[in-house]
C-alpha cells in the first residue's frame, strides 16, 4: 500500500498521534521494513533547526512510538558526503516525513536535485510520504510563498511547486494547508495566512485545470495511491475549492481520486450542487468562511459522529487545553472541590508535556506555564482558608452545645440556656428557636 498523507498542521502535535500511528502501521505492513526518515529541509534555514530536529524525533519516539532517522538536507550545496548520505537513507526508507518551515526555502533546496525523485521512489516501492504544513505546500502544481506574502508584504503570487501530487495521482491542484487558520482573530488568516481576498486574487492566476485542495489544521488527507482513494482524518475538514466555490468533506469521508480530480478541474458530474456522501456544497465568494458559517454546523455534527468511536477529539492547540484546564479549575475551586482543582492542574501539566515536542513556533507554552503557576498559587490560597464547609467543621460542637441548652431549658435553668445561646452568638453562630426545635446558622463574616 503506497500512501501520500497531507497534513494541514499539527504534524508534531498530540492531535495527530492517532493518524501517525495508523499510517506507520499501514506502511510497515506494506513494505515489511525500511527506516522511518524525516527531511529537515523546510526549517533548515532556522537557527534552532537542530532543536526542531530533536523535538520532532522525540515526538515520534515518545508519542507515536516510532524512532525516526534524519536525512539532513538543509542546503542543496551541502558537502557531497552529507548529500549522498541523505539520499542513501531515503533510498532505504519505507516512510518519509517533512513538515513545518518555509515552502519556498524547501523548494529552493529540492528543485533540480535528486530529492524529488528519491521521494517518488519511496512511494513506488510501496512506502509512505507524509507532508505537513510548509512541506504540504510544495506538493501541488503551485505553492504559496507564505513567509514572503504574510510576513514580508510581497505581492500575492504563486511559486512553481514540486507537483508530487500530480505525478503520483494525476490530479492537478494547489495544496493549501492551515486552511481554517484563525490566529489573526479579526484579521483573516484562513487559507494558509492568505485570507479570502488574496486567495480569490491568486485563483484567477491558476491554469483552468488546477483547483485548490485545502486541508484544515490538525487534519489529514490519506491518499491510497494503489486503491486510488482519499480519506479525511483528524479534527477538521478537507475542502475542494474552485474559483470561489467550495465543497467540504468531514473526517471519515472517503473519495475516489477520479472524483476528487474531477471536482478540482470543475467537471464533476454533480456540478455545484450536492457534494456527495460526506460533503457539503457552498455558495460563491464565501470559501472556507461559508464552511465555518452556513455549513459548519452540519459538518461538525457529521465529524463528531465519524469520530464517535474514538471518543473526545484531542484539543487543537495547547491554548485550548490551557483554557479548558483553567475553566475546570475555576469550577472546582468555586465548589471547594480540592480533587477537581488538583486534577485540572495535573491535566494542564500533562498537556504542556504532550505539546512540548510540537514544532509550531508560538508563545502558547509560556502562556500555559504562567497559567499553571497561577493555578498552583490559587490552590495554595485555598489551603490557607480551608476548602471544607465551615458548617461541616463546627457542626458536631454546635450540636453538642444545643443539646446542653435544650436540657437546661427543659429543667427551667434559663440562665444556663441563655449563656449557651449568647456564647454561640459571640462565636458567630446564630440560634433560632422554632416549634420543631432549635436551628442554627453561621453568620457571614
Amino acid at each position: 500500500m503506497s500512501l501520500l498523507v497531507v497534513m494541514g498542521s499539527g504534524e508534531t502535535a498530540p492531535t495527530m498521534v492517532k493518524v501517525h500511528r495508523e499510517v506507520i502501521a499501514l506502511s510497515a505492513a506494506a513494505t515489511g521494513g525500511g527506516p522511518a526518515v524525516m527531511l529537515d529541509t523546510p526549517f533548515g534555514f532556522q537557527m534552532n533547526a537542530d532543536d526542531l530536529v530533536a523535538r520532532t524525533q522525540a515526538y515520534f519516539a515518545d508519542s507515536v512510538g516510532t524512532p525516526v532517522e534524519v536525512a539532513r538536507w538543509r542546503r542543496a550545496d551541502a558537502p557531497v558526503v552529507e548529500s549522498e548520505t541523505a539520499l542513501a537513507l531515503l533510498h532505504r526508507a519505507s516512510w518519509a516525513f517533512a513538515g513545518p518551515g518555509s515552502p519556498t526555502y524547501a523548494l529552493r533546496q529540492w528543485v533540480g536535485t535528486p530529492v524529488p525523485e528519491a521521494l517518488l521512489d519511496i512511494a513506488a516501492r510501496g512506502g509512505t510520504l507524509v507532508f505537513g504544513s510548509a512541506a504540504a505546500c510544495t506538493l501541488g502544481t503551485h505553492a504559496i510563498p507564505v513567509y514572503e506574502i504574510y510576513k514580508v508584504g510581497a505581492e500575492p503570487r504563486w511559486e512553481p511547486g514540486l507537483d508530487l501530487l500530480g505525478r503520483l495521482t494525476g490530479i492537478e491542484a494547489v495544496v493549501v494547508p492551515h486552511y481554517d487558520n484563525a490566529e489573526g482573530g479579526g484579521h483573516d488568516t484562513r487559507f494558509c495566512y492568505l485570507g479570502e481576498q488574496r486567495l480569490a486574487l491568486l485563483e484567477g492566476d491558476l491554469p483552468d485545470a488546477v483547483g485548490v485542495l485545502g486541508v484544515d489544521e490538525h487534519t489529514a488527507l490519506l491518499v491510497d495511491l494503489g486503491a486510488r482513494t482519499a480519506r479525511v482524518a483528524g479534527n477538521g475538514l478537507v475542502t475542494v475549492r474552485r474559483r470561489g466555490v467550495s465543497r467540504t468533506f468531514v473526517a471519515g469521508t472517503e473519495l475516489g481520486l477520479d472524483e476528487l480530480g474531477a471536482m478540482l478541474r470543475g467537471d464533476a458530474r454533480d456540478g455545484q450542487g450536492d457534494a456527495g456522501p460526506g460533503g457539503a456544497a457552498e455558495g460563491t465568494g464565501g470559501g472556507a468562511g461559508a464552511a465555518a458559517g452556513t455549513t459548519a454546523g452540519g459538518a461538525a455534527d457529521a465529524a463528531a459522529a465519524a469520530d464517535g468511536a474514538a471518543g473526545e477529539r484531542a484539543a487543537a492547540s495547547l491554548a485550548t487545553d490551557t483554557a479548558l484546564a483553567r475553566s475546570r479549575f475555576d469550577a472546582a475551586i468555586a465548589a471547594a472541590d480540592v480533587d477537581g482543582c488538583v486534577t485540572a492542574i495535573l491535566d494542564l501539566e500533562a498537556a504542556i508535556v504532550a505539546w512540548s515536542t510540537d514544532t509550531l513556533q508560538s508563545d502558547q507554552a509560556d502562556a500555559a506555564r504562567r497559567t499553571l503557576r497561577a493555578l498552583v498559587v490559587r490552590l495554595g490560597e485555598l489551603a490557607h482558608v480551608g476548602a471544607r464547609d465551615p458548617r461541616e467543621v463546627v457542626a458536631p460542637h454546635v450540636e453538642l452545645l444545643l443539646e446542653v441548652r435544650a436540657r437546661a431549658r427543659a429543667g427551667k435553668d434559663f440562665a444556663t440556656s441563655d449563656l449557651v445561646r449568647d456564647r454561640l452568638a459571640a462565636a458567630g453562630v446564630e440560634v433560632r428557636d422554632t416549634p420543631d426545635g432549635a436551628t442554627w446558622q453561621l453568620r457571614e463574616s
